[in-house]
């Protein structure tokens, strides 16, 4: 399995647009982030999850050119915005299988009701097909995927499980029963805003305190914002297993 970071930041990316915050200024390319997303490759199978805003610079920068569907785990803009940028893989692939939530389906459908329209659509409109997630295994090609339930302030969010691959994006509280399923995991990939505390996001320390808690051989930080600190900076303060997230970096499980 392959895992590409396709973007590691959090809603208004890094460098944020007129910020002279220095983290911002960095000429470092890991200090230089686009919302956050996740390429899964595994067999012959290309599942992206969450679609921001910056969904089309990520597929261009990953050299995409097939995708077996888009896995959701909420309704955010920095997580949905780019669904229109689906069009050229469906001119080449027909319907593009999205997975989500009810109620992040309803929110899709607000927004983008012009693809999910059941009547005569404009030409170069794409479609979809949906398969409705709730909190217990689905499949993704030829994979048993397991959500793994989280709250982001008030909001539900899932993360996911892939075989040994974990990835949890956009938490502030997990119930024990969900962190129960993240066990004897090879990779775990978990947001981590900054270092202050925040009312819908893990900052470092909790982030640091779940790792510990359920002992992957391997964990990556992701979602951040500027400040957190600068990349090499910070990386240099995490226990030897833990790494910063940047975005194209590539791990195989």
């Amino acid at each position: 399995m392959k895992i590409t970071f396709l973007g590691t930041g959090t809603s208004q990316g890094i460098p944020i647009i007129g910020s002279d915050h220095p983290v911002c200024l960095s000429e470092n390319q890991k200090d230089k982030r686009l919302r956050v997303s996740v390429l899964v490759e595994w067999d012959n199978y290309t599942y992206v999850i969450d679609c921001g805003p910056d969904f089309r610079q990520q597929m261009l920068n990953a050299k995409v050119s097939r995708i077996d569907g888009i896995i959701f785990t909420h309704e955010h803009a920095d997580h949905t915005m780019g669904l229109d940028d689906i069009r050229p893989f469906f001119f080449r692939q027909g319907d593009i299988p999205l997975y989500a939530h009810e109620r992040v389906f309803k929110a899709l459908e607000r927004r983008f009701d012009y693809i999910f329209t059941t009547g005569k659509k404009y030409p170069g409109v794409p479609s979809v097909t949906k398969t409705e997630i709730k909190n217990e295994p689905f499949i993704a090609g030829n994979l048993n995927v397991i959500p793994i339930n989280g709250w982001h302030y008030k909001l539900q969010v899932f993360g996911y499980r892939f075989r040994d691959f974990a990835y949890l994006t956009d938490m502030k509280t997990i119930e024990e029963a969900e962190i129960d399923k993240l066990h004897n995991l090879e990779v775990l990939v978990v947001n981590a805003l900054r270092k202050e505390p925040h009312m819908a996001h893990f900052n470092l320390e909790e982030a640091l305190e779940l790792i510990e808690r359920v002992k992957p051989r391997q964990a990556y930080l992701t979602h951040i914002s500027h400040h957190m600190g600068f990349h090499d900076e910070v990386q240099k303060e995490l226990p030897e297993n833990v790494f910063l997230a940047y975005d194209n970096l590539q791990i195989t499980i």
